[in-house]
């Protein structure tokens, strides 16, 4: 039990400082989101990390390559969110709606 939250502890740290980092106008917004994007930066490190040869496979990332793997996550966050919001504009700025069917 006490990994998990330790874990948890080091995925909201890691994704503190990759918002800070790495700050744009389509951040995801919230306490757990920003929590999931350093877990999730966490494995992503440890994936490479062991992949490469720089951890055992019992070993995890620390907080630095946990906060690298979350600018990496949120790199494409950000690619995500922006090709969708262009997208969605777009139709708006067009003036092209889909009529409802009743």
């Amino acid at each position: 039990m006490p990994g998990i939250i330790w874990i948890a502890v080091i995925g909201l740290l890691a994704g503190l400082i990759a918002r800070f980092l790495l700050p744009g106008p389509n951040n995801p917004p919230g306490f757990l989101v920003t929590m999931v994007l350093g877990i999730a930066g966490a494995f992503v490190a440890t994936f490479i990390g062991q992949s490469i040869g720089w951890y055992r496979p019992d070993q995890g990332a620390g907080l630095i390559g946990a906060t690298l793997g979350s600018i990496v996550v949120l790199f494409i966050w950000h690619r995500l969110v922006v090709q969708r919001a262009v997208t969605d504009s777009s139709r708006v700025l067009t003036g092209r709606r889909r009529a409802r069917s009743h």
